[in-house]
């Protein structure tokens, strides 16, 4: 295996969008619609994306992506790298594609001083949680999550 990671570029988009879909489907979700995979792409390799994105590789096949994009702390008066998704193919979790893509985080997070890195998992994702408690992250247990959708 010939792991590596490397941030998205727009040649990758059918890539990105097809470990997309793998996730939702993992997680019993809709895919985004056609509309919507258009406007993620397009939003992606804008001129002042919103998100970043890298992807994981085995040779020259994508195996896994994260999503990100920065917040700010008012308390610590420092950016946040907020982690929206991470994804690793079923046949490539457990051999190591996650930990490089979370090192490369926490890397960029430093260059960019931030102050923390956050993200949520899903309640029922015990092989998840248990690989964040590994890396010696910590559950946020006064803190929940809401969201108001428009």
């Amino acid at each position: 295996m010939n792991l590596r990671v490397r941030k998205a570029r727009k040649q990758d988009s059918k890539e990105i969008l097809r470990l997309i879909i793998e996730l939702a489907k993992f997680e019993k979700l809709a895919p985004p619609s056609k509309a919507a995979q258009e406007r993620l792409i397009g939003d992606a390799f804008s001129k002042n994306p919103p998100f970043r994105i890298i992807l994981a590789f085995d040779g020259d096949k994508a195996v896994g992506y994260v999503f990100y994009f920065f917040t700010y702390s008012t308390f610590l008066a420092k950016r946040t790298l907020y982690l929206e998704d991470i994804y690793i193919n079923e046949k490539y979790r457990g051999c190591g594609a996650g930990k490089k893509l979370m090192k490369e985080l926490i890397e960029i997070a430093k260059k960019k001083k931030c102050g923390r890195l956050e993200w949520i998992v899903l309640d029922w994702n015990k092989n998840a949680i248990d690989f964040y408690d590994r890396l010696g992250a910590k559950h946020m247990k006064n803190w929940f999550f809401y969201r108001y959708t428009i």
